[in-house]
């Protein structure tokens, strides 16, 4: 069983495409697997967790304040300029700026830290970022469903805000629990094969997550791809301009974590509130949304080395 979790720690990014493939070529068996999506979360929050351990999780007090801040500026500010420029354009009604807002005012998921770490970035950073943007987002989501209410009622999306933040908390809790029981001290295998364990759990979930895409696929094809280039595009240039203003500033040690949070937002917190009718095109997107997050470890190693680089 060691070996195996080593080998997958190795072949990470290999792990990841073997997912995404298998989530296109699998439709049926990823409907199977959809139903069980909130356990397998529950699994990747609780293995995340055991490999990262409390104490690099729970950091100085004093980071709540750039995380706090910088929580307010992804999760409120960005999609409320963003939401500005769309009405400027005329914009604002469409799908397409329903789905832009939505992505960018949501936290970051839940496998935002498995990411990280295969980026050689600060996981304990990350699982800060994710607890602070989840609990966090009851409120900071407030001034964007204001502005659009054709999201449903407010208090169902605060609700189901609190049910992930709720998630979080007991499987984190869970693992760091076992961190502490078993691995108190791991030795470098250990972590390794930890790492191999998150990796595979990370790997197995989008499968689920790509239920929606492969019938869309054999539907239609153009369609699926215009939502995939928007993916890209938000998921990417999130990353990009995070970086590029965060690498020569104060807050230069947190740039790659949070850089990661802006690109790979969980925007699946929202269904639960969109009507019928706007659900069905988003699903698509939310298929395609997988597909830049899941390789952003082998897309974007060098983006994230330039700009993390000592000068």
């Amino acid at each position: 069983m060691h070996r195996f979790l080593w080998l997958a720690s190795t072949h990470a990014r290999a792990c990841l495409i073997i997912g995404l493939i298998a989530g296109l070529a699998l439709p049926s068996f990823a409907a199977l697997l959809v139903p069980w999506l909130p356990m397998m979360v529950v699994a990747l929050l609780t293995t995340t967790a055991l490999r990262i351990g409390y104490r690099a999780a729970l950091g100085a007090v004093g980071d709540l304040g750039w995380g706090l801040a910088a929580v307010a500026m992804l999760q409120m500010m960005v999609p409320l300029a963003l939401l500005g420029l769309l009405t400027l354009a005329g914009l604002q009604n469409t799908t397409v700026a329903l789905a832009i807002i939505l992505t960018s005012s949501a936290p970051a998921i839940t496998g935002s830290v498995n990411l990280a770490l295969m980026l050689r970035l600060d996981g304990g950073r990350m699982m800060q970022i994710l607890v602070l943007g989840t609990a966090a987002f009851p409120l900071t989501v407030l001034p964007v469903l204001w502005l659009l209410p054709q999201l449903g009622p407010p208090g169902d999306v605060i609700l189901s805000a609190l049910k992930l933040l709720g998630v979080i908390l007991f499987a984190t809790s869970i693992g760091f629990l076992l961190r502490h029981m078993f691995f108190p001290k791991p030795t470098e295998g250990q972590i390794k094969a930890l790492n191999g364990l998150s990796v595979l759990a990370f790997s197995f979930i989008v499968i689920a997550l790509m239920a929606a895409l492969t019938p869309a696929l054999l539907r239609n094809p153009w369609l699926v791809a215009q939502w995939a280039v928007l993916a890209f595009a938000i998921g990417y240039l999130m990353q990009l301009l995070t970086l590029l203003v965060l690498r020569r500033s104060r807050w230069r040690t947190v740039a790659g974590p949070l850089a990661i949070g802006a690109g790979n937002r969980n925007i699946a917190i929202f269904l639960v509130a969109l009507p019928p009718d706007v659900l069905a095109p988003l699903m698509i997107f939310i298929g395609c949304w997988q597909l830049p997050m899941y390789l952003t470890p082998m897309l974007l190693p060098r983006l994230y080395a330039w700009a993390l680089q000592d000068d």
